[in-house]
């Protein structure tokens, strides 16, 4: 009898290379404070294609990267090593489990180089915690094992339940709140160390 297992990964995740790139345009556009417009004008490419390929849903050729990275005023390889640690939230929420099979989801890439710590935090009920603020550039990673917890930057908190993950800039004060349960958080830090 043969074993089968069936894996699957979660959709939002279906294209790390195309999103990691899109955030990367974007974030340089952003710097540069060119308009999605101004810099599809700029690269000779249409407002649909920059959009598509901004939101992580373009699969952009080499040809379109590099007339981007041109109009950006920027090497090319800073388009394509791009790192999931812009400082904005991203929550992955749970998904649900049929218990009958084995299933895997990819949450997060952790790119380097970096130096990582992996912290397990347990929280009473109704209690908060306060983060001091990191080093520069640092993403810390929650992912809620069990309980209810509002986590993240204390100006943008989202509210998390078992099964979520939330990476956030810990560069900035963030704290965690629980609910009417205990909590039990898996975090991990990401510390560049450029």
């Amino acid at each position: 009898m043969q074993d089968r297992t069936i894996v699957r990964y979660s959709e939002h995740m279906a294209s790390t290379t195309a999103i990691l790139i899109g955030r990367q345009v974007r974030l340089r556009r952003e710097q540069r404070g060119l308009s999605a417009a101004e810099l599809a004008r700029r690269a000779d490419l249409s407002k649909a294609t920059l959009s598509a390929l901004e939101g992580g849903s373009g699969n952009p050729t080499i040809d379109t990267l590099e007339s981007l990275a041109v109009a950006l005023a920027l090497p090319l390889t800073d388009l394509l090593v791009a790192t999931d640690d812009d400082a904005r939230s991203v929550l992955v929420r749970a998904t649900p489990t049929d218990g009958a099979e084995i299933q895997r989801e990819l949450l997060t890439r952790v790119r380097g180089p970096h130096a990582l710590e992996a912290w397990r935090l347990r929280m009473p009920s109704n209690t908060e915690f306060d983060g001091v603020p990191h080093a520069a550039g640092t993403i810390e990673h929650l992912y809620v094992a069990t309980g209810q917890v509002s986590a993240g930057p204390t100006c943008a908190e989202s509210s998390l339940r078992a099964g979520d993950l939330l990476y956030f800039p810990a560069d900035v004060p963030h704290r965690y709140v629980t609910a009417d349960s205990p909590a039990d958080i898996h975090v991990i830090l990401a510390t560049p160390t450029r």
